[in-house]
């Protein structure tokens, strides 16, 4: 590492002399390996997306089962996040089909609030390039739910009934309180007074209302914890919600026969069915199990465990550490040569630590929206990759630069009196002595990325972010741990090795 910084860029006064043909080549190798990793190994595979709710999962999942009994390959990428992020990947060809509702169509994504007709938005997606399957057979629409004693002490039967109670403490997803279809326009036409709302997880939703810790909040009519957590749906007497009757929406550039599969799963569930499937998800924690129970008519006797879970760590741990070390070796590529750079002062100096600074500044979870409906990225471990490359750079940077500015003046001088040529100053001398620093900075962007890494499951990249969202999703605290430990022991992996590589690549001198 020291050799190839050394031969291409150079610190304070010194001279930059240009890079040889091996330094190019050393430059190089990192940024193939990237692009020969991220891209996908099998195009041929039909990938469906869920959103990050039960109902969505399980659907994803009948789907993948349908397709496969049918001797077509497919892939589930489950909770992906919400309705944009979806469909930005299904235009995109990220994934190939996923479930949607017929209300979310026709508000969130054709943005209209008249009502449409299942043909009429049929027509307007084939222009996108997208086909929309018959109903399914149930619909899942909005509604406002909260504890039943409580609706029973207060009066409350319908949404108009909360204009009498304004000190009620409302606790909506934060898609819901984003929709056209969702809470401003709610309020509107309810003219609601209440002021106390706040944005919370789906799931973390019901363990609130059911500590009292909010009094109601928005749920999917389907959802099998209204029933399990003795609920009550609150009349829509205005109707306000139109019909969100469940479908698969596709690429219409899709193999006929793969169409075909999909179009088999119209009319095939009712609403009390999916409310079993959702419950039998909510129990066993398993998608799965509850996906098989379509197909083997609700018999769980004969239905075969799942995937072990060491086997399923074994693959998050393996995608995690590919995310999080592949993105480490483009910051440390990218960021020591921009460290050595800005080390030098003057205006490329001060715009180099200004971009890394403002880049650290943004929200991971903002960053990855941004860069998902960019060409090149989407949904998938390539924008995950970006992500955490960017992530990894200000520390890299930093320390780099502030460990080359800290050399004294008068060591400056003396390698200058020794008569070494430039190139040797800055390999044999300034480089060592900012390596303490160096090292530092790549040991933090390692644990960052270890730990930013869990996000990658967000937009189905994968690793030890996905059973943390499926037990966010499902409101278990096993299933989240079952991510969360295994992350934390990697980190502080990843810090034991790195205090290893100190005692290696830091001069015994220079060492704490």
């Amino acid at each position: 590492m020291k050799s190839f910084f050394a031969r291409n860029l150079l610190v304070g006064r010194d001279s930059v002399e240009p890079s040889n043909r091996s330094a190019q080549r050393s430059f190089a190798l990192p940024i193939l390996f990237f692009f020969a990793t991220i891209f996908p190994s099998s195009a041929q595979s039909v990938t469906i997306g869920s959103k990050k709710f039960t109902e969505s999962y399980v659907l994803g999942e009948i789907a993948r089962r349908a397709l496969n009994d049918s001797g077509i390959a497919a892939e589930h990428r489950q909770g992906m996040g919400g309705t944009i992020i979806l469909w930005e990947a299904l235009r995109g060809a990220q994934i190939d089909a996923y479930p949607e509702y017929t209300g979310t169509i026709a508000q969130q994504i054709l943005k209209t609030d008249r009502r449409l007709s299942l043909q009429e938005i049929r027509d307007s997606l084939a222009k996108l390039g997208i086909g929309i399957t018959e109903p399914l057979g149930f619909n899942n629409t909005y509604a406002l739910v909260m504890r039943r004693d409580e609706s029973r002490r207060l009066a409350l039967h319908t949404i108009s009934d909360l204009q009498k109670h304004p000190e009620l403490k409302f606790g909506l997803t934060h898609e819901f309180l984003d929709r056209h279809d969702g809470w401003q326009p709610l309020r509107e036409r309810y003219q609601l007074p209440q002021q106390n709302v706040i944005g919370i997880d789906h799931a973390l939703g019901y363990a609130a209302l059911a500590k009292g810790a909010i009094d109601v909040k928005d749920a999917y009519s389907t959802d099998a914890k209204i029933g399990e957590n003795n609920l009550v749906v609150l009349e829509d007497d205005r109707q306000f919600f139109p019909r969100y009757d469940a479908v698969f929406l596709f690429r219409l550039s899709l193999p006929t026969l793969t169409v075909a599969v999909l179009h088999k799963l119209e009319g095939t569930l009712d609403e009390a069915r999916m409310i079993r499937l959702n419950a039998e998800a909510e129990r066993t924690k398993n998608y799965t199990r509850a996906a098989r129970l379509y197909f083997d008519g609700g018999v769980t006797s004969t239905i075969p465990a799942g995937e072990n879970f060491p086997h399923k760590l074994a693959r998050w741990t393996l995608r995690h550490l590919e995310l999080a070390g592949i993105s480490l070796l483009l910051s440390v590529t990218v960021g020591v040569p921009l460290g050595i750079l800005a080390s030098r002062g003057g205006a490329i100096g001060h715009a180099i630590l200004g971009f890394a600074s403002v880049v650290q500044t943004i929200p991971s979870l903002a960053l990855l929206a941004l860069l998902v409906p960019l060409p090149f990225f989407g949904i998938s471990a390539r924008t995950a990759i970006a992500a955490l490359f960017l992530y990894g750079l200000l520390p890299i940077v930093r320390n780099t630069a502030s460990g080359l500015q800290d050399i004294a003046q008068p060591i400056r001088d003396s390698a200058i009196a020794l008569g070494l040529e430039p190139v040797a100053r800055l390999r044999k001398i300034y480089l060592p002595m900012a390596s303490r620093s160096i090292l530092s900075g790549i040991k933090t962007s390692a644990v960052i990325n270890v730990g930013t890494a869990t996000l990658a499951a967000l937009i189905g990249a994968g690793g030890l972010g996905e059973p943390i969202l499926s037990g966010l999703n499902l409101n278990d605290h096993a299933t989240i741990l079952q991510g969360a430990i295994p992350a934390a022991l990697l980190a502080l992996l990843v810090q034991t090795v790195f205090d290893l590589l100190d005692r290696a690549l830091i001069p015994k001198g220079l060492r704490l």
